[in-house]
């Protein structure tokens, strides 16, 4: 009996094909941002479409507070808080975080109380140091057991570049992270978390009477901007991560150490810009759906469609979606039972010839294994294969 491995069929699908080749758009260079370190990346897709020093050390600033929104988000999918819950301002909170700090702050009075939800509003908007405390104090009774949740995190993530020592993002030598790992954050926060998403673009919070700003100047212009947080501190310099959207594509561009909240501000747009004009993103399949039939022996069915285990996105430069072709690859002989979970073979997408993505190819349904018969039927004519 012979399994004999190869693509069903040998077919190659060409997605959008073109009746004459296509010559290959040409895409520039990324702009050049005055920045110690950027990313450009596509949200659905991850790919990264510009970067300079991504993965070098950088002090996060009040981007910190991207973590603690995303913990607390977190704690509250998880039941472990509410957003009624009562939160206090610790002593502590009021003095590293509080009008005197000479940080950002809500202007929280200390041994005072605000709703969880408020406190995150200003913590967001508002970018108080005070709000971030109380929220790790509320959650996890210090500071420095939220950090440990917060690592926890970002390991789960793949935030291999990040450790945290504190919530609200104060310089410390232990505090740090990468341009990389913060638009891993944020995407993980916008597709985590879109029901809070939009506390992001709120251009202002009132609190108390104090009526405070966003300071992410791109909320001011472009209405397709919507997030996500801003940081500042003379040691780190000026930071944006920086999220819009297109019609149905998001963005995210990441800014460390910038000169100034303009700097930070025109940086991020121009490569979102960049982005926008020079990409496009894509669904080539739809998970669920049969791209191929294949045969299966000793079987209670002696077909089962192949298909991809989740929806299949490309973000390519614009022009070149003829240039996509995929190929799937699996065992022409399949024998039951099979199980949708299980991949038996594997999907190749290139563009222009050169690999851009691989996929699990699954069975769309379980097949059970036939009768006696059925099975020894098959056995028999597999011989003869």
């Amino acid at each position: 009996m012979s399994t004999r491995l190869g693509a069903i069929g040998l077919l190659v699908l060409a997605l959008f094909p073109a009746l004459l080749p296509a010559a290959a758009p040409t895409v520039p260079p990324p702009p050049r941002v005055s920045a110690k370190s950027y990313v450009l990346m596509d949200f659905t897709t991850g790919k990264l479409l510009a970067a300079e020093n991504e993965h070098q050390r950088a002090e996060p600033a009040s981007l910190t507070k991207i973590m603690t929104a995303y913990t607390i988000f977190r704690a509250l999918k998880a039941g472990q808080v509410k957003l009624s819950d009562s939160v206090v301002v610790s002593e502590r909170a009021w003095r590293e975080g509080g009008a005197g700090s000479g940080g950002s702050t809500m202007f929280l009075p200390i041994h005072s109380s605000a709703t969880l939800e408020d406190m995150l509003k200003g913590m967001i908007i508002q970018s108080g140091n005070d709000a971030s405390i109380a929220l790790a104090e509320h959650l996890s009774g210090s500071e420095e057991a939220f950090s440990d949740v917060m690592n926890r995190h970002a390991k789960e993530l793949g935030m291999t570049d990040t450790h945290y020592v504190n919530s609200p993002g104060l310089p410390d030598p232990e505090h740090y992270t990468s341009a990389i790992d913060v638009a891993i954050l944020s995407r993980a926060l916008i597709r985590e978390f879109p029901e809070y998403y939009a506390w992001f673009s709120q251009k202002e919070f009132v609190f108390n009477g104090i009526r405070q700003g966003n300071r992410n100047l791109l909320l001011y212009g472009d209405p397709g901007m919507d997030g996500i947080k801003t940081g500042h501190t003379q040691s780190a310099g000026y930071c944006l991560a920086a999220s819009g959207k297109r019609g149905d594509m998001r963005m995210i561009a990441v800014v460390m150490g910038t000169s100034g909240p303009d700097v930070r501000a025109r940086a991020s747009s121009e490569l979102l810009n960049y982005g926008f004009r020079y990409y496009e993103t894509r669904r080539l399949y739809q998970q669920g759906k049969a791209l191929v039939q294949a045969r299966v022996w000793k079987g209670v069915a002696e077909s089962v469609g192949l298909g991809v285990p989740t929806d299949i996105w490309v973000t390519v430069p614009r022009g070149s979606l003829e240039q996509v072709k995929a190929t799937p690859e699996a065992p022409r002989d399949l024998i039951a039972p099979l199980d949708p979970r299980t991949p038996v073979g594997k999907l190749k997408v290139t563009l222009g010839g050169e690999p851009l993505l691989e996929s699990p190819l699954v069975p769309l349904a379980a097949v059970a294994e036939g009768s006696l018969w059925r099975r020894a039927v098959d056995t028999a004519l597999l011989w003869f294969e």
